[in-house]
């Protein structure tokens, strides 16, 4: 009884990957300030937990329409607690699937924005204790995003949104 919808369901996610790699490719990699991870509770609930230094994204993109790209990213942050005799250590993971549109380009610059949504992990390191994971809701919200062609595949970008990527965020883009 479940084999239609499951067989319909993997015909059209092989012809959307199919679409997805027939067209344009780009990997990314960039640096973001103030996170969604400090700006919240990320941290179940602890006391005394300092900002992160910011985080380190990485993705893939793939070309779908004229304007429009879609893929996933992962972001690594982490932060430590003030110390004392319980000092301890948060590590951040966030697996995101984006989406891009492009609403303005000219031989210069392109400006987009951007929507990401995912899961975030936060992996707790209390000294004496175990060690354990929480997993959050993650997201990326970027109304203005500008990117400028530095060659024919590499592009460097600038975004201000909020979310687990940075509310500010700067990195390259390589085309393939």
């Amino acid at each position: 009884m479940l084999k239609k919808p499951l067989i319909g369901m993997a015909v059209a996610a092989a012809s959307l990957l199919g679409t997805a790699s027939a067209q344009n490719a780009e990997f990314h990699i960039s640096y973001g300030g103030y996170t969604q991870m400090d700006a919240t509770n990320m941290h179940d609930g602890w006391h005394g937990v300092n900002n992160a230094w910011g985080a380190l994204n990485a993705g893939l993109n793939f070309k779908v329409a004229r304007n429009i790209w879609i893929g996933p990213s992962y972001t690594f942050s982490s932060t430590t607690t003030k110390g004392g005799p319980e000092h301890s250590n948060i590590a951040y993971h966030a697996v995101m699937l984006n989406g891009r549109y492009h609403y303005y380009r000219n031989s210069i610059v392109t400006l987009y924005a951007k929507l990401g949504l995912g899961v975030e992990f936060s992996y707790m390191q209390p000294r004496g204790g175990d060690n354990y994971t929480k997993a959050y809701c993650a997201y990326q919200i970027v109304p203005l995003g500008a990117q400028v062609g530095l060659s024919r595949n590499v592009s460097m970008f600038g975004e201000f949104g909020f979310g687990a990527q940075g509310v500010a965020q700067v990195g390259f883009r390589f085309g393939f």
